[in-house]
């Protein structure tokens, strides 16, 4: 009959990703991605625990005759934005639970401070 696993030693793996996610997390802060629409005339920068850092608006984006494509000039950048930063933490966060992200709570969200969102 096989032994299945200890479970001192689990639990010091859990830990241990659980220092590596928060870690990992506050990288994320330091990281940015950017994303650009209509060509360049809206640019956002983002940080990787998707906190806008800079709308950038080209003056030639600026139709008041035509508000409502910049509207969604800007809209399309910070939604571009947003995927980059959630590629890049999937990207920074995945790498850490391994193999072990069919387990519940792991990569799924199901323990704090496991998987889910940064800042979950």
């Amino acid at each position: 009959m096989a032994k299945g696993p200890n479970m001192n030693e689990l639990m010091q793996q859990v830990q241990q990703m659980q220092t590596q996610m928060a870690q990992a997390q506050e990288d994320l802060k330091g990281e940015t991605v950017e994303a650009s629409a209509g060509g360049g005339m809206v640019k956002v920068t983002m940080t990787g625990d998707m906190a806008v850092r800079e709308i950038t608006i080209s003056p030639d984006a600026i139709d008041p005759e035509d508000p409502e494509l910049l509207q969604d000039m800007v809209t399309a950048a910070v939604n571009e934005a947003i995927r980059s930063a959630q590629e890049l933490a999937s990207t920074k966060l995945g790498g850490i639970t391994g193999g072990m992200g069919g387990l519940p709570g792991l990569g799924g969200g199901g323990m704090p401070g496991l998987g889910g969102p940064p800042g979950a």
